[in-house]
């Protein structure tokens, strides 16, 4: 039991699925209070799980936020599916956050064609919950603006699956029915000492934590003319004397043209993307930081197996 523990305690993990840009590093910060994921307008933002710690109570919920399950093209999006289904094996119980209004878009679409299906990436992971024999909770997100009678007849079709036990209606954007889903999630943690210290938010280096939230500053800044081609390495995180800290971080890109874009004109963009990351990151680790980019241009990145490691994603899947 960690110290200073109390009795009487419960811990598990709860892992946060669905498809790309569903919600779920908005869910996953809303529910521990404490931003532990990066958040974009781009769908896949997240490539690896992510450990967020939740209290709630007596209770500890470590929320395990997985990259979206799609449809895989190249190695790396081979590895983020299967690293998603990895952190829904490994936990006590499994949320299934869904698009709402992504379904029901897509519901519309395919309606005028004469079918009625959820959108592929949804039924996809449908499909994998069928054969998994998990604990699995559908929660609905996005609900704002939704019609009731509208959000009941999509439950209903999706429960009719046969996969979920419980049914949530949340937005993970204001925080409407969250606590209720926080609720059932601690009922369902087992009995034992928690996992982390009660003031713990995140279970993640401090390098990688720097390297994503530059990433996140990348694709704000820039996520119209770069998609997808950008990885960021934090190569050296020197404490100081003083208590600040001192980053070195490389901004890796396919191609000559991409590193002009994330340089920006006199470069702009590049000062603005170290100063909003260097700001956010003195007010998440609470010092002074000295933060220092550079930006290279790496074909194939994204074949790398040294990358693969440090993000604790299987090379070879």
């Amino acid at each position: 039991m960690t110290e200073n523990t109390p009795q009487n305690t419960r811990a598990g993990f709860a892992a946060i699925i669905g498809a790309p840009n569903a919600g779920k590093s908005t869910l996953v910060n809303r529910m521990v209070g404490a931003k532990v994921s990066i958040v974009t307008q781009k769908v896949q933002t997240t490539r690896f799980p992510v450990r967020g710690v939740a209290m709630t109570g007596q209770t500890q919920i470590v929320l395990v936020d997985t990259p979206g399950i799609f449809t895989p093209r190249r190695r790396l999006d081979r590895a983020m599916v299967r690293s998603a289904w990895s952190g829904a094996e490994d936990s006590e119980v499994v949320v299934h956050l869904v698009d709402v209004q992504a379904e029901l878009a897509s519901r519309e679409r395919r309606a005028s064609a004469g079918e009625h299906r959820s959108v592929q990436d949804v039924q996809t992971i449908i499909e994998g919950l069928k054969a998994s024999n998990r604990q699995v909770i559908l929660a609905l997100n996005k609900i704002d603006g939704v019609k009731r009678e509208t959000l009941l007849a999509v439950a209903h079709d999706l429960f009719e699956t046969g996969v979920y036990s419980e049914v949530f209606m949340i937005s993970a954007g204001t925080g409407a029915g969250v606590d209720d889903l926080m609720a059932k999630l601690a009922s369902m943690m087992p009995d034992g000492p928690w996992l982390y210290p009660e003031d713990q938010t995140a279970d993640l280096p401090a390098r990688l934590l720097a390297a994503e939230i530059t990433r996140e500053k990348i694709y704000l800044r820039v996520h119209e003319e770069l998609p997808y081609a950008a990885s960021v390495e934090t190569t050296a995180f020197e404490e100081r004397p003083d208590g600040s800290a001192r980053i070195e971080q490389t901004i890796y890109v396919e191609r000559d043209g991409q590193r002009a874009i994330v340089l920006g004109k006199g470069g702009e963009v590049i000062k603005w993307i170290g100063k909003s990351s260097r700001e956010e990151l003195e007010d998440i680790l609470d010092r002074k930081i000295h933060l220092f980019l550079h930006v290279k241009v790496k074909e194939n990145w994204a074949e790398e197996r040294g990358l693969f490691n440090d993000m604790g994603l299987d090379f070879d899947v």
